[in-house]
């Protein structure tokens, strides 16, 4: 069944008679659940038991918030799904430390499982419908415990337009939906702490609506100055600023196969590119070999456009957020604008691109690459694109 289909009726079932556990691990949403149960918890913060416990426990919070049921369909299964992903990060990051159980970055491991998961065994790839759903579902996960932490932070407004820019590209993502699954959290655990932390998320809620960002994206005066202030800038919001750039720099992101090279031939045939296939080819340096020789000689030739204001692309998969600001950082450095197109196909034809490929990349280092795999967001470039082809 399709996965949205398969949610929705889920979802449908449990609103007046409660959530159904036994259609839920039948269904694709239980897919962790087994190993939730192996997965014991700091009983200070979490006196209900495991993971599973706790994960059960907030969907059934979660479905008893009357906010949830006033969202649109696909913020409801988006959030839902979310609810029941929100902490499988901890059946990888779990571990003892000074004799308490802690699960460091579990949100961001989870978040990533939870892609890896949802992209190749329920089909959430390829298209838009499925691409935005499956990232609102992993940036709630990435984000769920932000709202409680948000109070504690420097500069919270930045923090929070930063992340409610996702939603340019995820239209269904805001902070009031990230503050609902962090009430549900709150609640679905035995712990002392339960009203602090509830007092928390709502004055998260007082600062998001006061930055102008609670149901959706700030609205910035020009993509410039958008850029310039989530990147950490001294910039105020509503500002105006003059844009000095010479012109673009175009870097692509996208596992392999998923045509790329078309892409670009297609759409900026006249571009100069930088491509690391090609530089692997001329140094003889196989794709899974360390790639620092690659990437060296790679800026260095990127250098010389940039010092002669010549727009270009740089072609890489770019599929994690460190690699790709590392290289954005250089372009902007020298003065360009950077343009970030993220291409994505199925995961069927994109297997069948990357056989027919004159260099393959084995299909176990693709898989690998996948579970590495965090699309650019907003904040990353002056202008972001996820592109299905």
């Amino acid at each position: 069944m399709n996965f949205i289909h398969e949610v929705e009726k889920l979802l449908n079932a449990s609103s007046d008679a409660g959530i159904d556990w036994m259609a839920i691990r039948r269904s694709s949403l239980g897919y962790y659940f087994q190993e939730m149960k192996n997965i014991s918890q700091n009983p200070e913060f979490h006196g209900e038991g495991d993971v599973y416990i706790h994960t059960r426990m907030v969907c059934d919070e979660l479905i008893r918030i009357p906010a949830f049921w006033k969202l649109s369909e696909m913020q409801k299964i988006g959030l839902f799904a979310a609810g029941v992903f929100h902490d499988v990060g901890k059946i990888r990051t779990t571990k003892s430390e000074d004799g308490k159980l802690v699960s460091p970055n579990h949100s961001s491991t989870g978040s990533r499982m939870t892609r890896e998961y949802l992209w190749q065994a329920c089909g959430l790839c390829g298209n838009k419908e499925s691409i935005q759903l499956r990232e609102l579902i992993c940036t709630l996960v990435r984000y769920h415990m932000l709202p409680v932490h948000m109070i504690d932070r420097d500069q919270p407004e930045l923090k929070i337009r930063t992340i409610a820019a996702i939603g340019e590209l995820v239209p269904e993502f805001s902070w009031d939906l990230l503050c609902i699954l962090s009430e549900a959290d709150m609640r679905g655990r035995i712990a002392g702490d339960m009203d602090e932390q509830l007092e928390k998320i709502e004055l998260c809620k007082v600062i998001a609506e006061e930055a102008g960002c609670l149901d959706g994206p700030y609205h910035f005066n020009d993509s410039f100055t958008k850029h310039a202030y989530l990147s950490g800038r001294n910039v105020q919001p509503d500002q105006t600023l003059y844009d000095d750039t010479w012109g673009e720099v175009l870097m692509m992101s996208g596992l392999p196969g998923t045509g790329k090279d078309t892409w670009i031939g297609r759409m900026i045939p006249d571009y100069p590119m930088i491509s690391l296939d090609d530089i692997r080819k001329e140094m003889h340096v196989n794709p899974t070999e360390n790639q620092g020789i690659v990437i060296q000689e790679a800026q260095e030739r990127a250098k010389i456009y940039l010092r002669q204001h010549q727009p270009f692309v740089w072609n890489a998969t770019n599929i994690m957020k460190d690699t790709r600001q590392k290289q954005i950082g250089l372009f902007e450095r020298y003065g360009a604008r950077v343009r970030v197109v993220y291409l994505e196909t199925d995961w069927n034809t994109q297997k069948e691109r990357n056989c027919s490929r004159e260099a393959e990349v084995p299909m176990q280092a693709v898989e690998k690459m996948l579970g590495k795999t965090v699309l650019p967001t907003t904040e990353e470039a002056h202008k972001v694109e996820w592109i299905c082809v």
